[in-house]
């Protein structure tokens, strides 16, 4: 359904991005933000669903600031090689890609973004820095920018059984986002990825009638 273009960014730096679109027209656009494992065939067929569901999706490429084409595996050789390129990347680029993937979808209308464990930390600073409605998928990075102030509705969604966002840290994150939406779910990290040993189906379907719904009302569109 999708396809690999090149967006602009600050700097005047462009990077690749997996964009599609839906069979109707519009109800919005959605910025898909990558795992630590690149825009792999899993976030891939995160941006066809959203396309499905009636939105123009895109995932920007962000490890391309650093190497281009990165797809990782999800063991811990993948892992190390992740968090090494997340820290090379950082968060202001991040965010900045974020801005420009929005942009490079604006005919969309209303756009939201959505983002998958170091990308659900993105997706929050999307909404307390760039004003965008934002979905966090188990955001385990997002405890130290807890004092930033949303501009935009949050929604988000934990594992019970995460063994790196703690029961403290949700609750944390209650206390300072007290007007965001929270669900958590009898599973662990990175339930929503099916290329996961902690993949859960039924909480990712749950989850994903949640986020359609927060969409829906956010960015407007008939259902």
């Amino acid at each position: 359904m999708g396809q690999f273009i090149t967006i602009p960014t600050p700097g005047m730096h462009c990077i690749g991005a997996y964009r599609a679109d839906p069979a109707q027209t519009p109800r919005g656009g959605i910025v898909v933000v990558q795992e630590i494992f690149g825009v792999n065939a899993h976030i891939r067929r995160v941006v066809d669903d959203y396309a499905q569901a009636g939105y123009v999706a895109i995932a920007p490429a962000l490890f391309d600031y650093v190497e281009s084409g990165v797809e990782l595996d999800y063991d811990e050789a993948g892992v190390a090689r992740g968090r090494s390129l997340v820290a090379e990347v950082g968060f202001d680029r991040a965010v900045e890609s974020v801005a420009s993937a929005a942009q490079a979808i604006a005919s969309a209308g209303r756009k939201g973004v959505v983002g998958y464990c170091w990308g659900g930390t993105v997706a929050f600073l999307s909404a307390t820095r760039l004003g965008l409605p934002a979905v966090v998928y188990y955001g385990g990075r997002s405890v130290p920018f807890l004092d930033e102030r949303a501009q935009a509705p949050l929604l988000f969604h934990f594992g019970e059984r995460d063994p790196i966002i703690t029961p403290e840290h949700v609750a944390l994150h209650r206390q300072k986002q007290p007007q965001a939406e929270f669900h958590v779910y009898a599973a662990g990290h990175g339930f929503n990825c099916e290329m996961r040993a902690d993949y859960e189906p039924t909480a990712a379907a749950l989850a994903r009638e949640r986020t359609l719904a927060f969409f829906a009302r956010e960015l407007g569109g008939e259902a």
